[in-house]
């Protein structure tokens, strides 16, 4: 186990980083940073990420739907979905979370429970 501030200090200060911390067989989590002004240029990956921002503000586009993201930001992004960063007003730090994508939840009607992506606040 180890603190979120131990983390940090292992950061390089890069203008783009990325350092992963915890791989397990179903998950792997990281440190994402992005410079102020610094170019977001990921592709889409093959499993599920979730965001939370930690610091700093920017826009973020999945799948062509733009919503602006600062501190407290949580950001579903589903597997395969082109998704970037973009607008970094000042440097931005996110935990990032990769796990396998499984299967859509189904409600009670067989439906396809759709997820809000850009997430300020647990839901009701």
């Amino acid at each position: 186990m180890c603190s979120l501030d131990e983390i940090k200090e292992r950061l390089t200060g890069e203008p783009v980083e990325y350092l992963e911390f915890m791989r397990l067989p179903s998950l792997s989590c990281g440190l994402y940073r992005l410079g102020k002004g610094s170019n977001d240029m990921q592709s889409p990956h093959d499993d599920d990420e979730v965001y939370y921002v930690l610091e700093g503000h920017a826009m973020m586009e999945i799948g062509g739907e733009r919503k602006s993201v600062g501190p407290g930001s949580i950001v579903f992004v589903g597997a395969t979905e082109s998704h970037s960063f973009f607008e970094i007003d000042e440097d931005m730090l996110l935990l990032v979370f990769f796990a396998a994508a499984s299967p859509l939840v189904q409600d009670s009607k067989s439906r396809a429970t759709r997820y809000d992506r850009f997430r300020r606040e647990a839901p009701n």
